[in-house]
C-alpha cells in the first residue's frame, strides 16, 4: 500500500508498506501532493533497474538502500537492516510490492 502523507508544514511524502504493514520505503519530501503522487505512480518503470538502487552502510554498520530515478536523483530510502541479506530481501520485497500495487491500486 502507498500512503501519501503531509510532511512538516508544506510538503508531502509517500510511504510504501508491506502487506503486514511494515514500512519498506519512505520518499523524500515533495513540495506538493501532485508531485508525490506522480513520482509514486512512476515507480514501476524504475524498479526493475538495479542501477536505481544504491546500497549503503551507515555509521553503525546497519544496511539500507536508496532508490533513485533514471537521472540519479534520490526518490527515497529504506528502513535500516541488520544484515546485507536483509537489505537485499528488502529490495526484493519493495520490487514485488511496487509491481503488485501498480497493477491493482490507484492513488
Amino acid at each position: 500500500m502507498i500512503n501519501i502523507k503531509e510532511h512538516l508544514e508544506n510538503g508531502y511524502i509517500f510511504e510504501l508498506n508491506s502487506e503486514s504493514g511494515h514500512t519498506l520505503f519512505k520518499s523524500i519530501p515533495f513540495l506538493n501532493k501532485k508531485a508525490a503522487i506522480e513520482t509514486a505512480q512512476g515507480l514501476k518503470k524504475l524498479v526493475n533497474k538495479s542501477s536505481n538502487f544504491e546500497r549503503k552502510t551507515n555509521h553503525t554498520g546497519q544496511f539500507l538502500f536508496n532508490f533513485k530515478n533514471s537521472d540519479g536523483n534520490l526518490i527515497g530510502s529504506s528502513q535500516l537492516y541488520n544484515s546485507e541479506a536483509g537489505m537485499e530481501n528488502g529490495i526484493k520485497n519493495l520490487t514485488n510490492r511496487i509491481t503488485v500495487i501498480s497493477s491493482t491500486e490507484k492513488l
